[in-house]
């Protein structure tokens, strides 16, 4: 029997969970959500953060709602699990830590997955919880040769039927079909550095085949692995979210608690001659809390707390920007240094800004040491930013600026002594 290429890449990216094709039967449809809920925590939950903690508990019937909790991805299984149980607890929610882990002596993670008292206790949860750590674990456990456990189809049943599936850092990694096992160098990624089965792979699919998602994003600049990703993966959405933060998807429609930063590539080209990473014309909005975006058509939606305040639109009749200086930054995956360059273009007088990164001290024998990348931001139409008061004017919500991401040649060395 022969395929068709198409045909044949049809079924590698389904193996490999990208967005697209159909899958095989004994495998789990990422797209046939029903009518659940799907939470991505950005890694570094705060244990005062009552509004993501609030939001859990409504979305799995309040009070009420029964939680199962996995330390699956942990380095100490039952801790990390038995933190979040005493979260919930000091909530007046009942939850329970399931024992499934890899580095549990005393109980196969095989065995584990298959177990019937273990899928009984899910398949009696309204929410599902999987903490930090290493993501490669909660997949490689739950979707052992990347079929689906007893112990994941009872969690997509629950979810399937209204309930909710949530996760922190390593546990929100896992929420789209694709996603990073080990990537801990973004500069590496932007390199080239993506091999499947070492730092990409599949993940669970819980907010489907259309959206990629990150996390820890803002604070360590993921957006440079986050964009060559997408771009070799196909998709068209991604999103970051950052650290004490979430995105709740519920339907087609995802809104943000604290902050997150959303890629749409569908305008997006790049140009294959240029021999490294590059990209033109990507969509970037950032995200604050209460902001939505629909998964059918990528359009952001301020919060309405966003919408009576300020509103920063270039184009606008007497718009009077309050930066001046455009800056130039020289390390763009810093700490929320896009960020701050999306607010401070928004608000500014000029038109783009500027930044590059790179490796300033490339190791012995890297034949690309010299490669650093420069991001252009600019504003394009229908880029618009909007602040409120009551978030102390600097917490943006910004739509639409375009991106474009080139490699550069670096000196070596970068820089030499004054005196000769």
């Amino acid at each position: 029997m022969s395929l068709t290429r198409r045909a044949v890449g049809a079924l590698a990216l389904a193996l490999l969970g990208a967005p697209a094709g159909a899958q095989a039967p004994d495998r789990i449809d990422h797209d046939q959500r029903g009518r659940g809920t799907a939470v991505a925590i950005g890694g570094g939950l705060k244990s005062d953060n009552d509004a993501i903690y609030g939001r859990l508990i409504a979305a799995a019937g309040g009070k009420g709602g029964r939680w199962v909790v996995f330390g699956t991805a942990s380095e100490n299984a039952t801790a990390s699990a038995d933190g979040v149980v005493q979260q919930f607890a000091q909530r007046g929610v009942k939850a329970v830590a399931l024992p499934v882990s890899p580095l549990l002596k005393d109980r196969l993670v095989d065995a584990a997955v298959r177990d019937p008292a273990l899928v009984a206790q899910v398949r009696a949860a309204q929410g599902v919880y999987f903490t930090g750590g290493a993501q490669a674990r909660i997949v490689d456990a739950f979707a052992p040769g990347g079929l689906p456990s007893p112990l994941l189809r009872a969690i997509w049943d629950v979810y399937r039927a209204g309930g909710v599936v949530a996760g922190t850092s390593a546990g929100a990694a896992i929420m789209s079909s694709t996603m990073f096992r080990d990537a801990p160098d973004v500069l590496g990624a932007m390199k080239g550095q993506l091999r499947e089965g070492r730092e990409v792979g599949a993940g669970l699919g819980f907010m489907g085949t259309r959206l990629f998602v990150d996390q820890h994003f803002l604070k360590r600049g993921r957006i440079g692995r986050l964009l060559p990703l997408m771009q070799a993966k196909g998709y068209t959405l991604g999103l970051g979210v950052e650290e004490n933060s979430a995105a709740v998807l519920n339907g087609d429609t995802v809104e943000v608690i604290g902050s997150a930063l959303l890629v749409d590539l569908s305008e997006a080209r790049s140009d294959v001659t240029q021999g490294a990473f590059n990209v033109d014309n990507a969509r970037v909005s950032l995200l604050d809390s209460g902001d939505s975006f629909h998964l059918g058509t990528g359009r952001m939606t301020p919060s309405d707390a966003k919408r009576k305040g300020q509103v920063f639109d270039a184009t606008a009749p007497g718009f009077k920007p309050y930066h001046e200086v455009q800056p130039f930054h020289v390390d763009m995956l810093g700490d929320n240094v896009i960020s701050g360059a999306m607010g401070k273009l928004i608000d500014g007088a000029f038109s783009e800004v500027r930044g590059i990164a790179f490796h300033p001290q490339p190791a012995a024998g890297d034949a690309r040491g010299a490669l650093g990348f420069e991001f252009i931001l600019k504003k394009g139409p229908g880029s618009i930013g909007w602040a409120t008061d009551a978030g102390g004017g600097e917490d943006y919500s910004v739509r639409d600026l375009r991106l474009q991401v080139r490699p550069i040649r670096m000196a070596q060395p970068l820089y030499t002594p004054w005196a000769r």
